[in-house]
């Protein structure tokens, strides 16, 4: 595959979407970016610590059986700082492109300024721009991947991480609850939580028919919570693809997405959220996304398993390996879906030639 552009604001108003970025007809979105469905819960976390919480808890439950998908409202992350957050991000995407790649993250860097993604072997380019760093554990901080720029930015996104990490392990508090477990135990699970943000950019797209800002995927973490602008781009599925929903944007609101981890020491009656990031030509749209992971050494196997199930795994693993396992196997099946498709090309070019082959026979 060619080498995409340095920035997607450099191509961003090219009549037509460069090659790199086109994907098969399978998996280019089937509903509109504003297509807004209503059936994501929204659900208040006012009184959560006190005589609400049973009730919040089963919202909560309900909706991870249902989707691995919800959104919160009430969660006690002021505005202003969201406020501010926000505005810097906006910052640092309408900084010159020579400002965003003093942290080009390209050839293995933990942490900085990308198109599409950081994963090596991607057959086809996603249509965003992001920036990314690790915000815990806090020693492993390296500021030097961190942007410098807007002003400000570090100091805001050092609280952001902070509130973040809190409303991510309160709502792990309410699943371990769920699960007949102490209200730590998802938390323990970690070992020492990872937490990194990306702050996801996708400008307008003259092609948003024929790509999509983020390929269709779960996440390979415990919990990720994910602030988005009244754009809508973020949709879901909870059938292998069929069909999907575009999420309706709610201003405030962090829509929570389960990951496989969760998945896993669920074993499996959380569901592990199936979603995707579509794009438009009208306007551009900014998410931005925590991820909680637990620590590269922490054992991943169910913590409860109800009676007359069995393990959804063979053997504990540490979340090292399954990430490994995870990637490697999303890697294989885009390297066998190219080879059917050059094998179909070269197939149909071979059919092209059988009349030439007769008349000259």
């Amino acid at each position: 595959m060619a080498p995409g552009p340095t920035t997607l604001t450099s191509i961003a108003d090219a009549p037509t979407l460069q090659s790199t970025f086109v994907r098969d007809e399978d998996e280019r979105p089937k509903i509109a970016y504003n297509e807004f469905s209503n059936v994501i819960p929204v659900i208040s976390l006012e009184g959560i610590e006190g005589e609400r919480r049973a009730e919040i808890r089963g919202k909560i439950v309900d909706a991870c059986e249902d989707w691995g998908i919800f959104q919160v409202v009430d969660h006690g992350v002021e505005a202003g700082l969201v406020e501010e957050m926000t505005r810097l991000a906006r910052a640092f995407f309408g900084l010159k492109e020579e400002e965003k790649l003093r942290f080009d993250m390209s050839g293995g860097k933990k942490g900085g300024f990308i198109v599409s993604s950081h994963l090596q072997g991607e057959a086809v380019q996603d249509w965003r721009e992001i920036v990314t760093y690790f915000s815990y554990p806090i020693k492993n901080r390296d500021y030097s991947r961190w942007p410098d720029k807007p002003e400000g930015w570090i100091k805001v996104t050092e609280e952001y991480s902070e509130k973040l990490m809190g409303l991510a392990c309160k709502l792990l508090g309410v699943l371990s609850e769920a699960m007949g477990l102490e209200t730590e135990a998802l938390t323990k699970a970690c070992v020492d939580m990872d937490q990194k943000v990306v702050v996801n950019f996708y400008p307008k797209c003259p092609q948003p028919d024929l790509t999509l800002g983020l390929k269709r995927h779960t996440d390979p973490g415990t919990i990720t919570l994910l602030l988005q602008d009244q754009v809508g781009g973020l949709q879901a599925t909870r059938d292998g693809g069929k069909t999907w929903i575009t999420v309706q944007p709610v201003p405030g609101a962090y829509v929570v997405n389960l990951g496989d981890h969760g998945h896993y020491l669920s074993n499996g009656r959380f569901k592990n959220a199936d979603h995707q990031a579509v794009v438009n030509s009208n306007y551009s749209r900014l998410s931005i996304a925590t991820f909680q992971n637990p620590a590269p050494e922490a054992i991943v196997y169910p913590l409860a398993i109800r009676e007359g199930e069995k393990p959804i795994l063979d053997e504990p693993i540490t979340f090292a390996e399954m990430y490994r396992r995870k990637m490697t196997k999303d890697l294989e099946l885009a390297r066998l879906k190219k080879l059917a498709k050059e094998q179909q090309v070269t197939e149909l070019e071979k059919a092209k030639l059988e009349p030439v082959k007769e008349i000259f026979a």
